[in-house]
């Protein structure tokens, strides 16, 4: 059954016409996090110190879609005042949130969704589209099959919610603060998105509903490319790389009366139903290392075992900085000034076929190396 599911949504989507972000005169920018100091979950802002305030994203960039007339520029910082940064580490398909808010009337005293809510979205592959059932049901009908018609009767609410809602796009509603509530509602079935080993959070704060104050909010999510509801064991996760693109947005539902349902929608797309069409979202990019956190010269690399059988080797340079020559020691006795070797092992009958393979940089910089101990394996 699910890999019927997933066949549909790969041709629903296949007909879809194509896409594009929103406000494309602007690529925001996610941080790159050095591996050894991976922001610690727990409220306390001073791990994100280090990210340079060109990566924070303020309410002069947001729109109150819900304001009458249109979007809103009434900004008031005595009223609501947030700024948001958003991380990433290369290896780890995680996207890090600092959330920082000031709000003059925190709502958060009902056990429903009338809530002050921090809204995300994330769409990690670009693949774009519905992510909510009835956006599901009625661009089926009206964009990939052409028909001017209103929702397809066909597939119902269930059907659609549970064959597509959240599989390709994640939304959270963050409840801020979470009173005697769980912490965010994944408006999906993949509820497991939101749990360990998906993701984590901290909040803190110190006032009481009704009253104003500051919160801190230290969140991470996971990207997936497909989170259905079988379950994590046929998630398929959004593989995080430098100056990767993805779709990201988010909105600050902010409630000034526990008695009212009326809001402010806070809105970074600037289009309203982006909480349901990741098509709507805009463009954020995984940047690399700044360069106060990088080696001048940083020896790195990588290999691919071409033919086994034949000991065909192929050898790829990642090292960091200006490099001006190369030099590889293969193990076996052999060398190569190549930048990309390509390297053949002769066989030795009875011997593994295992090598310890050095690559030495050289720069203006100075000098750096890398060794793999025994990672190179060969048929002997």
């Amino acid at each position: 059954m699910w890999r019927h599911r997933m066949l549909l949504c790969c041709v629903f989507l296949m007909l879809l016409p194509a896409r594009a972000l929103e406000r494309p005169d602007v690529t925001f920018k996610i941080f790159q996090f050095p591996p050894d100091k991976i922001p610690r979950i727990d409220g306390d802002d001073s791990d994100w110190a280090m990210v340079p305030d060109s990566y924070a994203i303020g309410m002069d960039q947001l729109e109150d879609t819900l304001a009458p007339g249109g979007h809103g520029i009434d900004r008031d910082p005595k009223d609501l005042d947030v700024k948001v940064k958003v991380g990433w580490v290369k290896g780890l398909n995680r996207l890090y949130f600092l959330y920082e808010a000031y709000d003059n009337y925190w709502d958060f005293s009902r056990p429903d969704l009338h809530n002050d809510i921090f809204e995300v979205v994330v769409d990690g592959d670009l693949s774009g589209g519905p992510l909510i059932d009835i956006y599901h049901r009625d661009v089926w009908t009206k964009e990939a099959v052409g028909e001017m018609a209103d929702l397809d009767p066909r597939i119902s609410s269930s059907d659609a919610y549970f064959s597509y809602q959240g599989d390709q796009a994640q939304n959270y509603h963050i409840f801020t603060p979470a009173d005697g509530k769980d912490w965010a509602m994944d408006w999906g079935c993949a509820q497991y998105t939101k749990e360990l080993p998906y993701a984590n959070h901290a909040m803190k704060y110190n006032f009481k509903p009704g009253e104003s104050g500051k919160l801190v909010l230290e969140f991470w999510i996971t990207p997936f490319d497909y989170a259905g509801c079988e379950g994590p064991e046929r998630a398929v996760e959004t593989p995080l790389t430098e100056n990767k693109m993805i779709g990201l947005s988010w909105a600050v539902l902010d409630y000034d009366d526990v008695n009212s349902e009326k809001h402010r929608f806070w809105n970074l797309s600037h289009k309203h139903t982006f909480f349901g069409n990741s098509s709507e979202l805009v463009a954020f990019r995984l940047m690399p290392l700044e360069p106060q956190f990088r080696k001048a010269i940083d020896a790195q690399w990588t290999f691919n075992v071409v033919d086994m059988d034949r000991g065909l080797v192929a050898f790829k340079d990642l090292s960091q900085g200006e490099i001006t020559s190369w030099k590889w020691d293969f193990g076996d006795g052999s060398t190569s000034t190549d930048q990309n070797p390509t390297h053949q092992y002769k066989p030795k009958p009875g011997k593994e076929g295992i090598y310890t393979v050095i690559l030495y940089v050289t720069g203006p910089a100075g000098t750096s190396r890398m060794s793999k101990v025994w990672e190179v394996h060969v048929r002997g």
